[in-house]
């Protein structure tokens, strides 16, 4: 019998040649793309700076008055949401976060004030001649000089954004007995986060009449 040749023919040898070369370029490309990217976003930081923290609390306030203030810069690459402010363990919820995100560059560095109590929710006193416009809940001039801008603040809403590079000034108001004037002179924790960013500090409770 005679044996059938088929016609069906096989790649050849250069065209295979051609197509491996085409797949192992197109692969590269793709690996070496995928570890830029790997690398592009694993440089980025997530980062905050935590400055002059200071808790505040009433000397003879039997209700356990207390409010604190903290300068916060976003050191890092990336957005960050600082959404924890917590105090002996117990977090302080945002609507008593007094936030001011327009600070200069020298109302950033100035110490961060104790303005005296008012009667009015436990609130801090109020500068009436304080130049923030709109008027706003917690306003004072934070050298009592007049050569800085102004404290203007409302309350906040929920975590405060911060761009990298940008600062805010935040005061914020302790739920009360939280601390007790039996505190003054007494060292506790303070949190602030944003995320994973922070870290703990320790800070002395100064008595306010």
């Amino acid at each position: 019998m005679k044996t059938k040749l088929s016609k069906k023919r096989a790649i050849s040898t250069v065209l295979t040649t051609v197509i491996i070369l085409v797949s192992s370029v197109v692969l590269g490309s793709g690996v070496v793309l995928y570890g830029t990217s790997l690398f592009q976003s694993g440089v980025l930081t997530e980062s905050i700076s935590v400055t002059g923290v200071k808790v505040w609390v009433h000397d003879s306030d039997t209700n356990g008055l207390a409010w604190g203030a903290a300068a916060i810069r976003n050191t890092g690459d990336k957005v960050l949401s600082v959404d924890k402010i917590q105090i002996r363990g117990a977090d302080i919820p945002f609507s008593q976060w007094y936030p001011d995100l327009e600070v200069s560059t020298n109302l950033f560095q100035q110490a961060l004030n104790f303005t005296g109590w008012t009667s009015a929710a436990g609130l801090l006193y109020n500068d009436v001649a304080s130049a923030c416009s709109p008027a706003t809940v917690l306003q004072f001039d934070m050298d009592g000089a007049g050569s800085l801008d102004d404290f203007c603040a409302d309350a906040a809403t929920g975590p405060i954004s911060l761009s990298p590079g940008s600062s805010a000034i935040v005061y914020f108001k302790l739920t009360n007995g939280t601390l007790t004037s039996l505190d003054s002179g007494v060292n506790t924790g303070v949190n602030i986060f944003a995320g994973k960013a922070g870290a703990p500090q320790s800070i002395t409770v100064q008595g306010k009449s």
